[in-house]
């Protein structure tokens, strides 16, 4: 027998991930509560619940067709909001594995605009949304039900009642668990006797500092859109620095554990200057600061196998972070929670199959299993890195060293460049690395020549 409940989703967490769930899951149920336990801001402002938000933020061109594809003209909006749209390798100014990268026409496209924008773009379009409700200022306690089903969420208005109080239950028929990589989901489980997902952990002691600057008349001048300096196992430190919205700059300085980046004025400063060019460094000193510094460090790769069997019940789903968080230097979050709501809207969709709880969750987990194969793949050749994942396979060492010869060859192959980057940006499978024609560059070419100083213009200007 249908009942209400059973027509009626819950969405906890207004982040990208859950509001592109609740969109999807809008076209299935009769209402979609979305539970958010901030509120949320009237325009594309700081939003205390997303730690990472005063942070240089990318969408890979993956998520940028995932999202037109789930919201038809929402990256005109965002254009039109003035979020830059930055061509890689065109662009950047890059340094990775020791060598500068030739700045070969663009081959994938970045949208560098802030995450308060980004998220102000996406939420305004899906909470018009008439089948959309949202419940903010309060949080998820608990799911209501047993290890065979779930049927609602329990939930607290927040700041009215002493911890322990004021609770309530919202029934539903689907409880979708979007609250990123503090989510208590797995305690949650246990309490009502299912069982907790196996947590897959890796962590090299990333930290990160950034700050958010005025653009210069004389930036206008410059030779490029932005510059990554990517760190490794001989380079500790990294920078990121991408053009934002409103005529800004957003400059992030990431070092390896024992490597951290200050978040004072003075050690932000002197932190570029470890960097294996002065470029940064030089840039900084004339930089108009927008804000103060903010530092992060929460950069795990944590990956919940809600995939794998095991007795949880029907009626519930976990995406976005709380299902899969990467380390944020690879900047595949928000792609992924698109890519994410893609695959949730497939899977409900297929008319072949059923879309049981574990089917549906099965394609989640397998729509952020490309990110995670990166990240965690890299991470795990970081010295000093940290986790249960650690564990050398037999094929990692001949793996590694085809990668370590691909990655010194993208510098200077624009072919070769031009998978790698359609693989880090989740257009391509991994797979595509070991086509035959780029193994044959790979194997047997010749490194190429890559520019021994940061090519300050393009190659179709250079002279």
């Amino acid at each position: 027998m249908t009942t209400a409940s059973t027509r009626h989703a819950v969405v906890v967490g207004g982040s990208p991930a859950g509001l592109l769930a609740a969109h999807v899951l809008s076209a299935h149920a009769d209402k979609v509560t979305l539970v958010e336990r901030d509120r949320f801001p009237a325009g594309p402002e700081h939003r205390r619940g997303v730690p990472q938000d005063r942070h240089t933020h990318v969408l890979l061109d993956s998520g940028q067709r995932a999202l037109e594809e789930l919201l038809p003209g929402i990256l005109d909006e965002l254009a039109a909001q003035g979020s830059p749209r930055v061509g890689m390798p065109e662009d950047i100014v890059q340094w990775q594995n020791g060598r500068w990268i030739r700045r070969t026409p663009s081959t994938g496209y970045i949208l560098t605009g802030s995450r308060p924008l980004t998220d102000w773009a996406v939420r305004e379009r899906v909470l018009k949304n008439p089948r959309i409700e949202t419940v903010e200022n309060t949080e998820a306690t608990g799911l209501a039900g047993d290890a065979r089903r779930v049927r609602g969420v329990r939930l607290r208005e927040r700041g009215t009642h002493p911890v322990g109080q004021g609770e309530y239950v919202l029934d539903a028929g689907l409880v979708v668990d979007a609250t990123g990589r503090g989510s208590r989901a797995p305690a949650w489980l246990a309490a009502i006797g299912a069982e907790p997902p196996h947590e897959e952990y890796l962590e090299t002691g990333l930290a990160y500092a950034s700050r958010f600057y005025h653009a210069r008349p004389a930036d206008a001048a410059l030779g490029f859109r932005g510059v990554y300096i990517v760190s490794n196992a001989r380079q500790q430190s990294g920078a990121v620095l991408m053009p934002l919205e409103g005529d800004r700059w957003s400059l992030i300085l990431s070092g390896l554990r024992g490597s951290e980046p200050p978040t004072d004025e003075a050690g932000f400063r002197d932190f570029a200057a470890t960097l294996p060019h002065p470029l940064v460094h030089d840039w900084l000193r004339e930089a108009e600061p927008a804000g103060p510094i903010h530092g992060f460090r929460k950069t795990a790769n944590t990956r919940r196998r809600y995939d794998r069997p095991g007795r949880r019940p029907a009626g519930f789903l976990a995406t976005g972070e709380a299902l899969c968080a990467f380390n944020p230097v690879y900047g595949q979050g928000l792609a992924v929670s698109a890519l994410s709501a893609l695959a949730l809207r497939d899977a409900l969709a297929d008319p072949r199959r059923v879309p049981t709880t574990r089917r549906v969750q099965r394609a989640l987990s397998e729509a952020a299993r490309p990110a995670w194969d990166i990240s965690a793949g890299a991470d795990k050749n970081v010295p000093g890195a940290l986790g249960n994942v650690m564990r050398p396979r037999t094929l990692d060492k001949p793996v590694d060293w085809y990668m370590e010869r691909l990655q010194r060859r993208a510098c200077g192959n624009p072919e070769i460049g031009r998978v790698f980057r359609s693989v880090l940006h989740l257009n391509t499978p991994a797979s595509a690395l070991f086509a035959p024609a780029v193994a044959r560059a790979v194997l047997f070419g010749p490194e190429p020549a890559a520019p021994t100083e940061p090519p300050m213009e393009p190659e179709s200007r250079a002279g």
